[in-house]
């Protein structure tokens, strides 16, 4: 039998990698950050724990990898183009998608967020996303200025704290959120024209969320 070829090998490191993103997606969301332990992510993953801990050396590397990931899919959102109201649209409708594919990161957040041991995690996470985080939310206020806005830095915060508030609703409520009802009502506040087509939401049973979520993520 010829050895692998350098691609090969490549190939089976990133899905070793991701097998255990998965896993500890599954495994923080179900136990939390604090009670979750590498032991039961390697259990998960069918990995060694050597494997681990040669991508990952502990568990706050695996957390960072996850909101890392994160951040960067919705800082993306603002990249879209078209006119003011098509890239609005475009934005509202790429934080609904992503709310509804990445709800166990979600809920993993929120856990980092509202714990004060956990909090300094989440908020490195933001640190270093900062340019990236100005950028969408300098962005946004450029697009409401191209909309006629009286004062485009209210919009940009009015915008952020629902999509913000439209997220934390579906984390808690996962796929009985009425994501689409929310997405229509969002296009009549600011005038839009009403979506031809629904969203091209995931759906399938709770269990599936993991994978939809790692899916989404490594987009």
């Amino acid at each position: 039998m010829s050895p692998r070829s350098a691609e090969a090998n490549e190939e089976l490191r990133a899905q070793s990698r991701e097998r255990i993103l998965v896993a500890a997606l599954e495994v923080f969301a179900e136990k939390g950050y604090h009670d979750a332990t590498i032991s039961d992510i390697t259990a998960r993953a069918g990995v060694s724990r050597g494997l681990l801990t040669y991508y990952f050396p502990g568990k706050q590397n695996l957390v960072d990898e996850l909101l890392d990931r994160y951040l960067d899919g919705v800082s993306a959102l603002a990249d879209v183009t078209g006119t003011p109201d098509e890239r609005l649209g475009a934005i509202i409708d790429g934080v609904l998608v992503l709310a509804a594919a990445t709800v166990p990161v979600q809920r993993i957040t929120l856990s980092l967020v509202i714990n004060p041991a956990t909090h300094p995690l989440f908020a490195a996470a933001e640190a270093r996303a900062e340019e990236r985080v100005v950028a969408l939310e300098d962005g946004l206020r450029d697009l409401f200025a191209a909309r006629g806005a009286e004062d485009p830095a209210v919009e940009e915060v009015l915008l952020r704290s629902v999509l913000e508030g439209v997220i934390f609703k579906t984390a808690v409520y996962g796929a009985q959120y009425p994501t689409e009802q929310i997405r229509r009502r969002l296009y009549a506040l600011y005038g839009l024209p009403a979506p031809e087509a629904e969203l091209p939401l995931p759906a399938g049973p709770p269990g599936s969320d993991r994978m939809r979520a790692a899916r989404a993520l490594g987009d």
